[in-house]
């Protein structure tokens, strides 16, 4: 027996693409039957929890809430560069960590205050997706592990998922941090190494190693807006069913082709999470009617 995908209309939308809507549909299966104590939740940050647009306009991330004319100029130099489809990720790599590591030292020159950045993040429209409530909650309620990776800066989105009241003590972030020199609470430099698009990989096998509520959690839920997003379900050990979903947010033409290719489910220019949203309920709620039985 399988799934009846009529219990996901959503799924129908024309914003939905998958590949082989059968697969989709047996991975859902398998993972509701085994309920939300296998299941855990890996998502990107910037552009797949945060909107990338709103009425029109580019959300910031969370490197840009630092409104420095110098991370624009940055950002307009290699951001078209992550998402050329025409190159390949060897060629993109050295260019992208040579922009993160700019970012970085533009910040730590900006010597930014532990708590200038709490109303930095106040002021911006930094916007978590709609549907982000019902999201965090549900993983919360059924204490499914939510592991955020993110090449932006965890200060930064932590303080985002904090100020939007949904910091649940499931909630995992594997990021970028600044060291705040306790003494004047001055930016001294990152910790750690340096994350960016596309080694998430090693840092999620080296996270994943030490988070002990992930063992015995083989089933992934996982949520990108880039190629790179897809290595970060590598550190799951013994996994048996993942669903990757990936957001098409920007040269969707250019890109749909190798989105659909990598991707079980692509979103196009969706800027809920209506469609994450409707595959947990799925996946968690029947587990409820089967208790009550």
């Amino acid at each position: 027996e399988n799934i009846d995908l009529k219990m996901i209309p959503e799924l129908s939308k024309c914003s939905v693409l998958m590949r082989e809507r059968s697969r989709v549909e047996e991975t859902i299966y398998n993972m509701q039957r085994a309920g939300p104590g296998s299941l855990q939740v890996i998502s990107d940050f910037d552009m797949t929890l945060t909107r990338f647009a709103y009425k029109g306009q580019r959300v910031p991330t969370t490197h840009s809430k630092y409104r420095s004319f110098k991370i624009k100029k940055l950002l307009n130099t290699y951001y078209p560069i992550e998402i050329d489809a025409r190159l390949s990720t060897e060629e993109k790599l050295p260019l992208m960590v040579e922009w993160w590591t700019k970012v970085h030292e533009l910040l730590i020159e900006q010597k930014i205050k532990k708590d200038m950045l709490a109303q930095a993040v106040k002021e911006s429209r930094s916007m978590l997706r709609d549907g982000y409530k019902v999201f965090f909650d549900l993983l919360s309620e059924f204490q499914v592990p939510l592991l955020i990776f993110s090449a932006g800066i965890g200060d930064v989105l932590e303080e985002v998922i904090r100020q939007s009241q949904v910091f649940h003590p499931n909630v995992h972030i594997i990021s970028n941090y600044m060291d705040f020199d306790h003494t004047v609470s001055i930016r001294a430099s990152f910790k750690g190494q340096l994350i960016h698009t596309f080694n998430k990989r090693e840092g999620a096998l080296s996270h994943a190693a030490h988070l002990t509520e992930l063992k015995g959690r083989p089933n992934v839920l996982l949520l990108g807006d880039s190629l790179g997003d897809l290595t970060m379900a590598d550190g799951v050990m013994n996994a048996q069913n993942i669903l990757t979903i990936g957001f098409l947010n920007d040269q969707v033409e250019e890109r749909k082709e190798s989105y659909v290719k990598s991707f079980d489910i692509v979103l196009v220019n969706d800027e809920t999470l209506e469609i994450p949203n409707a595959i947990l309920k799925n996946i968690l709620k029947t587990q409820e009617h089967t208790h009550s039985l």
